[in-house]
C-alpha cells in the first residue's frame, strides 16, 4: 500500500445558507453546519482511504462568528495524518457574504474517521506523506491530538501519552513519519 499526499484528499464543499438552515435570529443552526462539516470531512477521508469511512470522533467545534442567512459556506478539508485504520481530517470553515465581498473564518475542527472494508470491518489505510511545511506541522500535531482524544474518551491512560507528556515536560521525541 503506497502513501498519499494531503493534497490528494483536499476537498472544498460550498453551501448556501437558506431559510430552512437558520434559527429565529437568521443565523445558521450549529447542527446544520456540523452535518455539512461531517460530509466534507468524510469525502476527504474517503479520497485518502479509497474506502467507505465512518465518523469516529469530532473534536471541539467552537463558533467564532455567526453565519447569516444568505452567506455562502466554504468548507475546506484535508487529511492531516493516517494511523493504522483511521485518519484525522482538518477543516476550515469560511462564511462569505457575496454582496458585501466579505469572507470570515467561522470555524476549524478535526474529525477522525475509521476505514471499513466490504464486510464492514476496520481496514488499514494508506500512509500520509506530508509535503509542505504546513502539512508537516499538522502531521506532527496529529499524534498529540489523537492521544488527547483517546484520554478524554477513556481509551488511553494519561501516563501512556508520551507525545503529550513531551509537550508539557519539554522532552524532545523524534518525528516518526511512518507512525
Amino acid at each position: 500500500m503506497t502513501g498519499k499526499a494531503p493534497k490528494e484528499s483536499y476537498t472544498i464543499m460550498n453551501e448556501l445558507v437558506l431559510p430552512n438552515d437558520t434559527n429565529t435570529l437568521n443565523n445558521l443552526m450549529g447542527g446544520r453546519l456540523l452535518h455539512w462539516m461531517d460530509i466534507a470531512a468524510a469525502i476527504s477521508a474517503q479520497k485518502h482511504c479509497n474506502r467507505i469511512v465512518v465518523t469516529a470522533s469530532v473534536d471541539n467545534v467552537s463558533f467564532q462568528s455567526p453565519i447569516k442567512l444568505g452567506d455562502v459556506i466554504n468548507i475546506e478539508a484535508k487529511v492531516t495524518r493516517a494511523f493504522t485504520t483511521s485518519v484525522e481530517v482538518r477543516m476550515d470553515v469560511w462564511a462569505q457574504n457575496i454582496p458585501s465581498g466579505t469572507r470570515v473564518k467561522s470555524n476549524e475542527a478535526y474529525y477522525t474517521f475509521v476505514a471499513l472494508d466490504s464486510e464492514g470491518q476496520k481496514t488499514t489505510v494508506p500512509a500520509l506523506i506530508p509535503e509542505t511545511e504546513e502539512d508537516i506541522k499538522l502531521y506532527e500535531g496529529a499524534l498529540r491530538r489523537r492521544q488527547l482524544r483517546l484520554i478524554l474518551g477513556g481509551k488511553m491512560q494519561p501516563n501512556d501519552a508520551t507525545e503529550l507528556k513531551a509537550l508539557f515536560f519539554g522532552e524532545q521525541l523524534p518525528l516518526n513519519l511512518r507512525d
